[in-house]
């Protein structure tokens, strides 16, 4: 059974605990990973809504209606057995995080900046023992070595369901301190996002919203909300 059948092909959809972790049924047979890995689930939870995912196709498969399956599959497929080059991918965002890079005007966007991101930088510095430089312009900033370790051992701490999310909060935003933000509910998900984007929302409020732009914009931030989502359910409690 391939994961991705152009219609449904089941009737019941549901959850059963294995010694692997829960699973995902469709009439009573597992669901597996495109790489033919039964896909054993770290909690009920995130079982259970992934089933939900499953459960409301209808007809022909829509792969786009399943954000937490897909998930799943990468972390399994992809992130598990590579773990370390995924976490050092990750972890790099610190070396050029969005949040150290300030512009160098106008006043307004200057002042704007430092409000809602000098603060997260504080928080890093204390909380991930972190403490960053910060630059204007574009011109690269080397970080401290201590901090950009201190990074790393955050992100090499998180197991493969995790950081199969946490590599989407960061890459959507840019920033591996809005990432840990937003996992270590610094700020909420909504806020974490909106902070990401205050460039552009600047530029939207000075200039005008450029419809393209804003429809990629949702886009992005229905994927941050889900890979958050994902997180929180894959997370044990």
């Amino acid at each position: 059974m391939t994961e991705w059948q152009k219609k449904r092909f089941w009737t019941e959809t549901g959850v059963a605990g294995t010694a692997a972790g829960f699973e995902v049924h469709l009439d009573g047979r597992p669901v597996r990973t495109p790489a033919r890995v039964v896909l054993a689930l770290p909690t009920r939870r995130l079982a259970e809504a992934i089933a939900a995912e499953w459960d409301a196709q209808a007809g022909a498969i829509d792969p786009t209606s399943m954000p937490l399956t897909r998930t799943a599959n990468s972390a399994v497929d992809a992130v598990a057995p590579q773990f370390a080059e995924v976490a050092a991918i990750v972890a790099a965002y610190g070396e050029t995080d969005l949040l150290c890079y300030r512009a160098d005007g106008p006043e307004s966007l200057i002042a704007e900046q430092a409000a809602r991101w000098d603060p997260l930088i504080d928080w890093a510095a204390v909380t991930l023992r972190a403490p960053l430089i910060l630059a204007q312009g574009v011109m690269h900033v080397r970080q401290p070595e201590t901090s950009l370790a201190a990074l790393r051992a955050e992100v090499d701490a998180l197991d493969h369901w995790q950081l199969a999310a946490f590599h989407e909060l960061v890459t959507l935003t840019g920033s591996l301190i809005l990432g840990f933000a937003a996992i270590r509910n610094r700020l909420d998900r909504d806020e974490a996002w909106q902070v990401s984007r205050l460039d552009e929302a600047w530029q939207a409020s000075h200039w005008g919203i450029d419809a393209e732009a804003a429809a990629v914009a949702a886009r992005k931030a229905r994927s941050f909300e889900e890979a958050g989502r994902f997180f929180d359910l894959a997370t044990k409690i």
